[in-house]
């Protein structure tokens, strides 16, 4: 293998994570050079993808559950003994608390705190943000989001990182660390286009080159064989395929995060859409293949929920459901906003005939759907689509909390829906600085991690987070690595 490279920062990743620390790294006057497995068309991962929802009251402020929310899905059964060490100086901590997979409490402070900056740099740069139309009918949070997408902000990032100097090698896949004699990261292996390795040298590393979503074989190992129902949301999760992760982890890096989960979404499984979500069911029912309902369709604002339940779909028979609705969905103001799907509902005048088209028994839905009907509350006020209305079934072992009227009306619609994976939760632990951590809790000089490759999230993603995780993230690393560039 050839070692021809010297840089001062080699990213491996192009999406928002690794251009936000090109761009700030170059600004700093650093040599950069950015790896990206794909073809320059698809450049970007997940980034290119998203509609780049910001958890914000406004383009300067957080909203007010951020930091909560994360607190309150911290992982699970969590040692009193491990948060009580958390509560020390960062420097007496001991190495099983800095090194524990839960998200730093000092981590998610900085990153609240750093996203005003961080949003002002890229308006600086032409970004503009604000409040957005969103497929959601019900929301627990505060939102805006970036004019354009999370396409307008690599393409606004990539052309700053090129004017500055900075160069983007296409279809160059990092598979391992360089380390030098004293363990300092100096340096990745990598695959060129040709297939032949090579050995490219860097005083520092970032490695934002996503989760591991587009891996069969780790998200068996990590997630289960659940896995096997889930595909990524969009095109740039197939790139997406853990070597970040695991190159670190072989490194003695701490894994952070919950590795058996993932941020999920319901889809219909029949369109090419990225992100063709469909949001319509808690205002219907959710079955199986077999026709039985399963889960608790609106236990609050879908916002809320989403991401547990489309993870319970991947539970079922052949990790599919469907929701069931009547026609009475034309009471719900804008309702088909709630389903990004190119596909068209299927509509029958009865529930024996639209059983028929979706392939499942009609005894046993019609049964299902009698027994629903039957639990519907007869007089807990008005239905009221936009708002938690505490319209809950009653007697039924599968509650439904909101929401809950007769689907008796024809004629009758079905969306298909399946589970799919936005990104794993999975990945490494960092500091506040994104520098990335040992199993000891002591930093790896000359490594970092940002975006989906660094582990923040257990049991629900707290939404709108994950494009300023990339953006605060890689800027932090950026900084600190010019802030701190060996001679």
């Amino acid at each position: 293998m050839n070692s021809k490279m010297e840089t001062d920062l080699l990213i491996v990743g192009c999406g928002v994570a690794g251009l936000s620390a090109a761009v700030t790294a170059l600004e700093a006057g650093l040599k950069v050079v950015n790896l990206e497995r794909s073809e320059e068309e698809h450049f970007g991962g997940n980034s290119r993808w998203t509609e780049a929802y910001m958890r914000m009251k406004n383009d300067s402020e957080v909203s007010d559950d951020f930091e909560e929310h994360f607190a309150h899905n911290a992982g699970w059964n969590i040692d009193p003994n491990v948060l009580n060490a958390l509560t020390d100086d960062a420097a007496l901590q001991p190495a099983f608390a800095k090194a524990h997979s839960l998200p730093d409490p000092e981590v998610i402070s900085a990153f609240a705190q750093s996203v005003p900056s961080t949003l002002a740099w890229l308006k600086e740069l032409g970004m503009k943000f604000g409040p957005q139309p969103i497929y959601l009918l019900t929301q627990n949070t505060t939102r805006i989001a970036a004019m354009g997408g999370g396409l307008a902000l690599i393409e606004t990032l990539r052309a700053k990182a090129l004017a500055l100097g900075g160069e983007i090698r296409y279809r160059t896949t990092a598979i391992d660390l360089v380390r030098g004699e004293e363990g300092a990261v100096n340096g990745v292996v990598a695959i060129r286009p040709d297939g032949v390795r090579e050995v490219l040298r860097a005083k520092r590393v970032l490695l934002a080159s996503g989760g591991f979503q587009g891996n069969p074989e780790m998200m068996t190992r990590y997630v289960g064989p659940r896995s096997k129902h889930v595909r990524p949301v969009a095109i740039g999760g197939y790139y997406n395929k853990g070597e970040g992760i695991r190159m670190a982890l072989d490194a003695g890096a701490a894994p952070a995060g919950e590795y058996g989960s993932y941020h999920a979404e319901p889809v219909d499984p029949r369109s090419k859409m990225a992100e063709a979500v469909v949001f319509i069911y808690p205002y219907g029912i959710l079955v199986d293949k077999h026709g039985h309902r399963f889960t608790d369709e609106a236990p609050g604002t879908v916002d809320a929920h989403y991401d547990n339940i489309s993870r319970c779909i991947a539970d079922q028979p052949d990790g599919i459901s469907y929701v069931i609705f009547d026609a009475k969905v034309e009471d719900i103001p804008r309702w088909r906003t709630s389903i990004r799907s190119d596909q068209p509902s299927i509509n029958a005048p009865t529930l024996e005939a639209l059983a028929a088209q979706i392939g499942v028994p009609a005894d046993s839905l019609a049964r299902t759907v009698n027994e629903f009907n039957a639990a519907c509350p007869k007089d807990q006020g008005d239905f009221d689509p936009l708002h938690v209305d505490h319209r809950a079934t009653t007697g039924l072992a599968v509650r439904k909390s909101h929401w809950a009227r007769p689907i008796d009306k024809g004629p009758f619609q079905a969306y298909p829906i399946i589970s799919t994976n936005c990104f794993t939760f999975g990945g490494l632990k960092v500091n506040s600085d994104a520098q990335v951590l040992d199993q000891d809790g002591r930093v790896i000089a000359g490594l970092y991690a940002a975006g989906e490759t660094m582990g923040i999230y257990h049991q629900v993603y707290t939404g709108s987070t994950s494009v300023l995780r990339g953006l605060v993230f890689g800027r932090r690393a950026g900084q600190h690595a010019a802030a701190t560039q060996p001679a």
